[in-house]
């Protein structure tokens, strides 16, 4: 019997366009300043990204939906620093062009829900909480003085 899973759901409203959004997601400099120092992408389907969202575990992860400006869905490759799962997580980007600007909405899927991933659940999910806000805020401020922060 399969171990039960769990995910997230985290939503930020950023006043800029669905382009500048999409820049700091896939942008390789970008990428580094809000999400994770050591973070590398290669923006496209069937590209890469690895990054240590919860500063602590680093994840690799293969790019299967790749929508300019609208959808980023990454599937996560197992991890020997991770205890095993039967699960695939994913963490699924979708941007919503709104009046005035963009709602970014993340939502994570497939982490077990065996006790072992207690620990690495909360630190994922607390993780990308923070890192939603850092997205804000690196937008916005780069909107208004038209340089990253």
């Amino acid at each position: 019997m399969g171990d039960r899973e769990r995910g997230y759901a985290h939503r930020v409203d950023i006043l800029a366009a669905p382009g500048e959004v999409w820049r700091a997601l896939i942008d390789p400099i970008q990428l580094t300043r809000w999400c994770s120092p050591q973070a590398v992408i290669q923006p496209r389907q069937g590209g890469l990204f690895r990054a240590s969202v919860d500063r602590v575990t680093e994840f690799e992860a293969h790019i299967d939906v790749f929508e300019p400006e609208r959808r980023l869905r990454l599937l996560y490759l197992p991890a020997t620093s991770l205890p095993r799962a039967d699960s695939v997580m994913v963490d699924d980007f979708i941007l919503d062009r709104v009046q005035g600007g963009t709602i970014v909405r993340l939502l994570g899927s497939g982490v077990s829900g065996a006790p072992e991933w207690d620990t690495q659940y909360w630190r994922l999910r607390t993780s990308w909480q923070q890192a939603m806000t850092r997205l804000k805020v690196f937008v916005e401020m780069q909107g208004r003085t038209g340089a990253p922060p």
